[in-house]
């Protein structure tokens, strides 16, 4: 085959989800394959246990292989968790061209200059990515390269995370029998799939709600300007139905899916569930406002202190078009209202999209927002200053001048040059 294969491994509390697309001809991406395993290896978005998460890691991939027809050998992962944290970073370098040219090498420089910062020795940089460039003083250049100038100066977005919560996640990948192929946060992916060019334009937040971590991503002018994962998800609103209403984890979560709404006011007050009985005890019956009653003050929690770190971030005036809901948790109905009415600003469910063909109906779910991003991330990592790959399945291009090719590649190597000290 001579398309470009990529495959996404989105590791997460819950579930483990593999995807396998490639790009045809006409630069359409089609889902070839996608598999889905329960996660019990992980805690709060960070691996706690390595045989589980492998185990997961293996039966996902595999079930996506059978459905692709391919073998994958290199998979893009995401990574999240509460040790995430970003921070705004400024660079500046002399241009040494006599006839005064940018060049893509004093670019190239100057993202390098912008990661001399200091860090403590258990956290390392993530991304590196470039909000604006100064040339000689004249701001809000998106790119330099071609023109003149003696100064080139840049402010940076940086994202960096636990050396040891990206090492389990290469270690986990690697047991697997995989290698891995580019690491990613996991609310950057979310926003290839979910959101529109013209929504990271005019301003929009980014709340990816998943089992164990709830991530924010804030876009204004194509560029992402603040990122952060929360520890408070989906799995704390399983766990109030259970101590709620009495009732085994596994139940709770279906009653979740099956009955929950994040409003009471959308639930019918004279509806009955039927919950079953503890050890042996009668089965009973309660409202379904009850249960409503149970999940909303939890998602009206995740919802406020996501707009604590949107206020953080100081674009909420900027946001024009509201929020995206994402992720299995934003499945819960009522909640984009509820999102409206605690945010105070216009909020819709994001779906993947921009998919050319192939399994797209069995995608086209908040749950598999990340997933879908990592390989669309896959088939254009120069949007945030990666490399991209080559049509091999396995490797990523080298040598091919794309800007932040080397910057990319030095973190890589360095990530995998923790791996090999272990």
């Amino acid at each position: 085959m001579n398309e470009n294969i990529v495959v996404g491994v989105d590791i997460g509390t819950t579930k483990v989800c593999a995807v396998v697309a490639a790009e045809d001809d006409l630069g359409r991406v089609n889902i070839l394959g996608m598999g889905v395993s329960e996660s019990h290896g992980l805690n709060r978005g960070v691996v706690v246990n390595i045989d589980k998460t492998v185990a997961a890691v293996q039966e996902a991939v595999h079930e996506a292989e059978r459905a692709a027809g391919v073998e994958v050998r290199s998979v893009i992962v995401g990574i999240a968790g509460d040790h995430v944290q970003s921070f705004q970073s400024r660079g500046v370098v002399a241009i040494s061209n006599r006839n005064g040219e940018i060049t893509q090498q004093d670019v190239q420089r100057l993202l390098e200059d912008t990661m001399h910062v200091a860090m403590p020795a258990d956290r390392e940089i993530l991304h590196v990515i470039p909000q604006e460039f100064i040339v000689d003083g004249q701001d809000g250049v998106a790119d330099p390269v071609g023109m003149s100038g003696v100064r080139l100066e840049a402010n940076v977005h940086i994202i960096t995370g636990l050396v040891t919560a990206a090492k389990n996640i290469y270690r986990c990948i690697e047991k697997a029998g995989y290698e891995v192929a580019d690491l990613v946060l996991e609310p950057l992916a979310s926003s290839f799939s979910v959101l529109h060019e013209d929504e990271k334009e005019v301003g929009v937040a980014l709340i990816d709600i998943g089992g164990g971590t709830t991530d924010i991503a804030v876009f204004e002018d194509h560029t992402i300007r603040h990122t952060a994962v929360i520890a408070v998800a989906g799995d704390k609103v399983t766990d109030d139905i259970r101590k709620g209403l009495g009732v085994m984890r596994d139940q709770a979560e279906q009653l979740k899916r099956q009955f929950g709404t994040a409003l009471v006011d959308m639930a019918a007050p004279n509806e009955e569930i039927t919950i079953p009985g503890i050890g042996g005890r009668p089965e009973k019956s309660i409202g379904r406002d009850t249960l409503a009653q149970v999940i909303q003050p939890r998602i009206e929690e995740i919802l406020e202190i996501a707009a604590i770190e949107i206020k953080r971030s100081g674009y909420a005036r900027h946001l024009s078009v509201g929020c995206v809901l994402t992720g299995g948790g934003a499945l819960v109905p009522g909640t984009a209202e509820l999102a409206a009415e605690v945010l105070g600003m216009e909020a819709r469910i994001g779906r993947p999209m921009g998919l050319g063909g192939g399994l797209v109906e069995e995608v086209s779910d908040p749950k598999f927002a990340t997933a879908v991003g990592l390989v669309l991330y896959g088939m254009r990592p120069e949007v945030i200053g990666g490399a991209p790959f080559d049509t091999d399945v396995s490797a990523a291009s080298h040598g091919d001048g794309l800007p932040g090719e080397t910057l990319i590649d030095k973190i890589t190597g360095r990530m995998k040059s923790w791996f090999d000290e272990l």
